[in-house]
């Protein structure tokens, strides 16, 4: 072997050793809490084999590693705000019992907060994740043309007046106004709405936005920093950092707690002593077994449990919750807000109506409407398609389209054998050259919020399908519910006022607003909270994020994007609104337990230390009283696991 020669380093074991560390470095605080519950445990089963010396140990390690994080913080937190905080009184409450040699009441009390801790920064790490993914849909760079040449320059270095282009199927990158070509642009990141919409000249388009079927100019009207699509990451990012009013009332009483605890403690050690009569000794005793008995084990189990239990329940029946406290609020809720598109409807449009020129046969037109659609990826093409297939009964079509030409925000041209149908709007089918044969019979789609695509031949309309995004079936059974509640429902929707005004009247709702950006969206969620009191929104898609985050409890479709189901505190798995009134059912239970074993807990804590006082207790009975109440509370919260 040469001497002094450097170790050979795989630079590909590096990398991949970094990425482990990176990977479960989120994680860390998780998995020191579990690690804590698995030493207890172990400790627990050995405590008849192993030496007392190592039964201290096993727990003063469980100590260490479970509670490292909720020490730090506690300690952290006190030294920030000058104010002591339950972290530091369940540490301080852990010792005290094992000083008294109940290592392990002392090890559980630091288990259980070290996991909750632990689940909650999981959760607000997934959510930053998600945010950042959202981040990425808007575009770094921007097409501009200088001096005649194309040329690629950071979004950030855009200016207001700027010209940019955009090609079909690239995602704008900043605000503007279209000041040359014609194209269907995919919305969806912005209003949630699933059918494109037709821009042209002076048409206003959003960072984020996709251009589908033609390339546009596009004459920048924001700074990269102001677009619709920034505000949006914004909101979500600054509504996370607004608490509750549950939140809040939790930390005065958590303060105030402490402060109580620990000073009447500190009396206990002394004014007895002083005062009755007693014994140093006996006095500091008694002070530690209050330690121990005011200890709010059975409170945070009087929740916890419970809680979790719900949640269990609720996981069963489809729906998630990300938190105890938003299984709590939503029984609670005065007024429901909801997304349309992809929440009340199915978030894709579909025949509804169908009607065809006497001199025309169904099956003729059929075969030929959903061949030409067949080339097309457009929602209401592969709509047509679908139809046409399932009306013919068959899986391809028999007619050969020799050519298909799409005109940007008309329709297109489909060539069969020598002639040409067309299929879109009317007056690009027909030329306006002949009336239709159907009479108002459009008109009255239209206002049922149905869109329509018109068949031509021969510069004459031959044939109509209308088509809607189809309400969800269970949708008018839960508004219903929830009305029968006394609740208020409202929809909220990016959508045109005609459609919004259908959907609404189909389902039942309340009242409704149509062309609501997600700005807009956030102003009503705060209005009706002003208004009704607690809100709760219903949504799916990027658009709702800020108000599914803004809401006292938003509630996501399981199929809706990636950052509506981080953002919100409750997720529908399987699409089914009717798991609302579910799930408020089960809200309505488990705080029905909560309640049950507060009191419970709260009463227990008030005789152990009335009778420590009195000195009708000794520490044994104490911790039997104690751990006794904690039992019990658990098995009451346990109760909701039964259907």
């Amino acid at each position: 072997m040469i001497t002094g020669a450097k170790p050979i380093i795989n630079e590909n074991e590096a990398v991949q050793h970094k990425s482990f560390i990176e990977r479960i470095k989120p994680h860390i605080e998780l998995i020191n809490a579990l690690a804590s519950g698995m030493i207890i445990l172990t400790a627990w089963i050995l405590s008849d084999h192993i030496s007392y010396a190592w039964f201290v140990a096993m727990h003063i390690a469980a100590f260490m590693i479970g509670g490292y994080f909720k020490a730090k913080e506690g300690i952290t937190e006190t030294v920030k705000t000058k104010k002591l905080n339950v972290e530091l009184l369940m540490v301080i409450a852990a010792i005290g019992s094992s000083i008294i040699g109940y290592w392990t009441e002392g090890a559980i009390l630091i288990f259980i907060f070290a996991l909750a801790g632990a689940l909650e920064t999981y959760t607000l790490n997934k959510s930053n994740k998600e945010i950042s993914s959202l981040m990425k849909l808007q575009p770094e760079e921007a097409r501009i043309m200088e001096n005649g040449v194309e040329k690629m320059i950071p979004v950030e270095k855009l200016h207001i007046g700027d010209v940019i282009y955009v090609r079909a199927g690239e995602r704008i990158p900043a605000d503007g106004k279209i000041v040359h070509g014609e194209s269907a642009i995919d919305e969806s990141p912005i209003t949630g709405e699933s059918i494109p919409v037709t821009k042209s000249l002076q048409d206003e388009v959003f960072a984020g936005t996709v251009a589908l079927n033609g390339s546009i100019q596009v004459e920048i009207t924001k700074k990269s920093d102001e677009t619709i699509f920034q505000k949006i990451i914004e909101m979500i990012q600054s509504a996370q950092d607004e608490k509750s009013p549950a939140q809040l009332f939790i930390e005065r009483f958590e303060s105030m707690y402490v402060y109580t605890v620990l000073i009447v403690v500190l009396i206990m050690m002394f004014l007895p002593h002083l005062v009755f009569g007693w014994t140093l000794t006996e006095s500091i005793y008694r002070a530690i077994v209050l330690l121990v008995v005011a200890s709010p084990c059975a409170l945070v189990a009087s929740i916890m449990p419970a809680t979790l239990s719900a949640i269990s329940r609720s996981a069963k029946n489809g729906v998630l919750f990300k938190g105890g406290i938003h299984i709590e609020n939503l029984s609670q809720m005065k007024v429901f807000a909801f997304d349309k598109t992809g929440t009340l409807t199915k978030g894709t449009p579909e025949v509804t109506d169908f009607y065809v020129h006497p001199d025309y046969d169904a099956k003729h037109v059929h075969e030929i409407a959903g061949a030409i659609e067949s080339e097309s990826t457009h929602p209401l093409a592969v709509a047509i398609k679908n139809y046409t297939l399932n009306e013919l009964n068959k899986d391809q079509f028999s007619v050969h389209v020799e050519h298909v030409q799409t005109v940007s925000g008309k329709g297109v041209i489909g060539t069969i054998g020598n002639e040409q149908w067309y299929l879109g709007k009317a007056y690009f089918v027909t030329g306006q050259k002949t009336k239709p044969f159907f009479g108002t019979k459009a008109d009255d789609l239209a206002n049922e919020g149905k869109t329509i695509v018109y068949v031509g031949h021969n510069d004459e309309i031959v044939a109509i399908y209308a088509l809607k995004d189809v309400v969800r079936e269970e949708a008018k059974e839960t508004i219903s519910e929830l009305k029968r509640r006394g609740i208020k429902t409202i929809m909220l929707t990016g959508d045109n006022e005609l459609t919004a005004k259908a959907v609404c009247e189909e389902v039942g709702i309340d009242d409704y607003v149509a062309e609501c950006l997600p700005n807009e969206k956030v102003e009503h969620i705060r209005e009706l909270a002003k208004k009704y009191g607690k809100v709760a929104m219903v949504g799916d898609g990027i658009n709702d994020a800020p108000a599914l985050t803004l809401a006292d409890v938003g509630i996501a479709m399981g199929e809706g994007t990636d950052i509506a189901l981080e953002t919100s505190d409750m997720v529908l798995m399987k699409n089914d609104l009717r798991k609302i009134i579910k799930a408020m059912k089960t809200s309505e239970k488990m705080n029905r337990v909560i309640k049950q074993n507060i009191f419970f807990s709260v009463a227990v804590i008030i005789v152990l230390v009335i009778s420590n006082f009195f000195q009708a207790i000794d520490l044994p009975l104490g911790v039997i009283g104690h751990e006794g109440s904690t039992i019990l509370v658990i098995l009451n919260g346990l109760r909701l696991l039964k259907e």
